[in-house]
């Protein structure tokens, strides 16, 4: 029997490939006031952009709780080897400890490992991707959890966000910082450190921030994986591909939409890249 991997929605990996490499997503919730909607299900991140930017009340979103994940596991329980479930970083979402307590609730005698990616969106999807990948080679339990976690090891992410009036609405930072950016007309490029978002520079405009982006990639050549992933802007995404295949295979590039349950965060305009330095793809 094969191992099964489960990753959440903010993996943003498009569903016909999470179709073709078996994985299941668990959705987290988005909340627009008394309304819950699951991402990716009852949600769609058209659905969600055009609702964000046309209310004054920011939605809410929660991560699936254990008992969603205890559904998940029992239903893969009987036809996998084992469970590898990877997961946001766990120092920007409580997906990680949800699947944990759902590990722990169950028989200890079935394989189930949760795995903290240290990532999310283009990161985690790689990470995710990675472990299926060897996982539908007819890698062993133990095979895919050490895949994972070599491309954790192996896997950068940086990005633009055009704006941070999303990140100050739902909290993620501080308002007066948003404000100031908004006034000098400047984006924040992000990066991660040790699972936690962390700034990496301030450009004036999108076009300066793609030269920055590719100046990540160029960095951390050789890549065996890149992933984009953007929000309402497929346009710049395509253009980002586009002077990428300038150096690297066009077949090592994927391009996907953020889903809603970061799309809440970030708001349009997000333009995400991740790469893998080592490894190889299967």
């Amino acid at each position: 029997m094969p191992v099964k991997v489960i990753t959440d929605s903010t993996s943003d990996i498009p569903e016909a490939l999470a179709d073709e490499l078996d994985i299941a997503v668990v959705p987290i919730y988005v909340r627009f006031g008394q309304e819950t909607f699951r991402d990716g299900l009852d949600i769609s991140p058209g659905q969600l952009y055009s609702r964000l930017t046309t209310t004054e009340a920011h939605p809410a979103t929660s991560q699936p709780n254990p008992e969603d994940f205890i559904t998940v596991f029992r239903k893969h329980s009987g036809d996998a080897e084992g469970i590898v479930s990877i997961h946001i970083s766990s120092k920007i979402s409580g997906t990680f400890n949800s699947a944990s307590m759902a590990r722990k609730s169950l028989d200890s005698s079935f394989p189930i490992v949760v795995i903290d990616s240290k990532f999310n969106s283009a990161g985690l999807g790689l990470v995710v991707r990675s472990a299926a990948r060897k996982a539908k080679a007819g890698g062993s339990f133990a095979e895919v959890v050490a895949e994972a976690e070599r491309a954790i090891a192996e896997t950068k992410m940086f990005g633009l966000f055009k704006t941070m009036k999303y990140l100050a609405r739902s909290g993620r930072v501080n308002k007066t910082i948003a404000a100031a950016s908004h006034f000098l007309n400047v984006m924040p490029l992000l990066t991660f450190h040790d699972g936690e978002i962390t700034r990496a520079g301030l450009v004036r405009s999108l076009s300066r921030g793609i030269d920055r982006i590719i100046d990540f990639v160029r960095h951390n050549l050789p890549v065996t994986e890149l992933s984009i992933v953007h929000s309402q802007v497929p346009d710049e995404a395509a253009r980002l591909k586009q002077r990428l295949t300038e150096f690297i295979e066009d077949k090592l590039i994927t391009v996907s939409e953020m889903g809603a349950g970061l799309g809440v965060h970030g708001g349009p305009g997000v333009l995400l890249v991740a790469v893998r330095t080592g490894g190889s793809q299967e």
